[in-house]
């Protein structure tokens, strides 16, 4: 094999037709070899794209040994870079009007038939990406997420620093508090029978370390939750995490939202507006059906309970008779309209099974024809007034279909909410060029899990209750308002935050009325509450999601599509196949006695 002296000089993309003329060196992976009998053409690939290669039998020296190359064998190439023949450019390349012209080969490392075409994702399944991943990873989509994912973490180190942050590192090994997803618990060999727990956040360090002086901290951290996967979560994940001290709600918001701000502007040339607004969580379930709620379209929701009390229809009724239950509705104008229907009644079945997939016990309908016409799944158990009534409350049209849930306020909000997304799927309502960016703020306290019996924090229980509820945390838990707030970016939470209790007899007051005893405060947090002992100071403070900020400016809804070694459902690796079975040594040493799982 001829040897190529020369490092690398530029990377494939970064040539242009200003260097026409150089003698340069590169270096990467044959993407596609083209042999034409006296020329042979090579894409050659590194992380920037691809650049072609010109071997001529004729001027060529290392002409055999090209003749040898395949698809994603590692070579360097040396020679001089030219512009393209007139019929050779390729404008979708960027650089599709020049070429090497290639004077020295050397094959680096050759390279088996690949389980897929790497330059062609789209065609080959998930599994089988996961499974080789480090192939994948070369593929144009994936490398560009990773040099995306890799621009956002620098914006937001330099973001911080120059506003005064100290970027700490927390432990990975901690204690286990179990309040809220599981923990995932790692064995310790010096302590048999006790564990350390990997950190669902660094919530509890991060406010340790405002009691502790730093003012302001920031950290890159990796967070780990044992839980059932659910579509976009996985059981590692990373957050972008901030806590300031001596602050107001406003300047935390603020703060945090300059982040995003940065990013979207020097990661994606994006824009954001200055000022963004806020809406109280009540309003947006009440409005969206949902804490996240994406304003980029309408099909708002619609509160008819006042409506069909008495209406002869006793799924409506009982539903108004039962507290905390409510009749609401979404007017999807426009879908069943006549020659131009975006549902057929076909699809409007469809729509009931859907939402029962997701918890909901059924959908009511009104489609509305033209000359008011009705079609219905129940009006007919109505009386006349009252769908008038109805069809004058949604200021119903000809071709408009009206969508009705009628359950606890939890389930109608989570199964409208959920509806309007898919509807606005199907009808094609979102615009993909905007950005829609707002505040949801003022979350309630505390929620009442029937599981338990008993009252749980909505958030964590070291969140500040709202200065004006403070009376009613022991009157009227369920009334008290969270001085919390979620920025969500077109749907999504991209972060979510709090002020933090600072007082220790308000944070006392709070894990009473969370059902803790004494005992059970000392044993989970008691290292924390001693802390408050020694004067700790007002602090609030936010946590991004990376990998959701990732999403966003990736254009992607698929959160796999930006980790570079993410899990499956079952939080199993595809790759390495973990987790795996250990040596019968391992668990002596941790004093561990294996079990078959019930």
């Amino acid at each position: 094999m001829s040897k190529v002296n020369s490092d690398r000089t530029h990377y494939c993309t970064e040539l242009t037709k200003a260097d026409v003329g150089e003698v340069v060196t590169v270096k990467g992976w044959a993407s596609r070899c083209r042999n034409l009998g006296s020329l042979i053409f090579i894409d050659l690939r590194d992380r920037t794209g691809i650049l072609q290669i010109v071997f001529d039998q004729s001027e060529s020296p290392d002409f055999e040994l090209a003749e040898k190359v395949h698809n994603e064998y590692v070579l360097a190439v040396t020679g001089k870079l030219r512009l393209r023949g007139k019929d050779g450019i390729n404008p979708k390349m960027k650089t599709g009007e020049i070429e090497v012209f290639a004077q020295k080969l050397e094959i680096l490392a050759d390279a088996d038939t690949p389980p897929f075409m790497i330059d062609d994702p789209d065609n080959v399944s998930e599994t089988t990406r996961l499974k080789y991943r480090y192939l994948d990873l070369r593929g144009e989509g994936m490398t560009e997420r990773l040099r995306l994912r890799s621009e956002i973490m620098h914006v937001t180190r330099d973001y911080f620093h120059k506003n005064g942050f100290w970027e700490i590192e927390t432990p990975y090994l901690g204690k286990s508090t179990p309040e809220g997803a599981r923990d995932y618990l790692v064995p310790s060999r010096i302590k048999n029978g006790s564990f350390y727990a990997l950190p669902q956040s660094p919530q509890l360090y991060k406010q340790l370390l405002m009691i502790a002086g730093t003012d302001r901290y920031y950290q890159i951290a990796r967070c780990f939750r044992d839980e059932d996967l659910r579509a976009n979560r996985q059981p590692e994940f990373t957050q972008i995490d901030m806590e300031m001290s001596f602050v107001t709600q406003p300047q935390v918001m603020s703060t945090a939202y300059g982040l995003v701000r940065e990013i979207y502007s020097k990661c994606a040339g994006i824009k954001l507006p200055v000022h963004i607004r806020e809406m109280p969580y009540d309003e947006a379930m009440t409005r969206f059906g949902s804490d996240k709620p994406d304003t980029r379209f309408g099909l708002e929701l619609t509160d008819i309970s006042d409506l069909v009390g008495d209406c002869g229809f006793q799924v409506f009724e009982r539903a108004v008779a039962t507290k905390g239950s409510s009749v609401r509705m979404i007017n999807a104008k426009g879908f069943v309209r006549e020659g131009n229907a975006i549902l057929s009644r076909r699809d409007i079945d469809g729509l009931g099974e859907f939402v029962k997939t997701i918890g909901g016990k059924g959908l009511a309908w009104i489609s509305v024809k033209s000359g008011g016409e009705l079609t219905s799944s129940f009006a007919k158990f109505m009386s006349e007034q009252s769908v008038k009534n109805i069809l004058a409350r949604a200021e119903a049209e000809a071709g408009d279909l009206l969508l009705f849930a009628a359950d606890t306020d939890a389930n109608v909000f989570k199964t409208l909410g959920a509806l309007r997304l898919h509807l606005a799927e199907r009808g094609k309502l979102i615009d993909r060029s905007k950005y829609d960016v707002l505040w949801i703020v003022d979350f309630p306290m505390f929620e009442y899990s029937e599981e338990e019996g008993r009252y749980v924090a909505q958030h964590h229980p070291f969140t500040m209750p709202h200065e004006n509820d403070l009376e009613f945390l022991e009157s009227d838990p369920a009334r008290v308002r969270a001085a919390a707030y979620d920025l969500v970016i077109n749907g999504e939470e991209a972060g979510g935050g709090s002020l933090r209790i600072h007082d220790r007899n308000l944070q006392k007051r709070i894990f009473k009325i969370l059902g803790f005893s004494e005992d059970q405060i000392e044993e989970r947090f008691g290292f924390f509450v001693n802390a408050f002992k020694y004067g700790a100071p007002p602090h609030g403070g936010l946590a991004f999601g990376l990998d959701r900020l990732v999403m966003t400016l990736a254009h992607t809804d698929n959160i796999k599509d930006v980790i570079a070694f993410p899990k499956v459902q079952n939080a199993s690796d595809l790759m390495t196949q973990a987790p795996t079975p250990v040596d019968k040594k391992q668990t002596d040493e941790l004093g561990l006695d294996l079990v078959d799982k019930v």
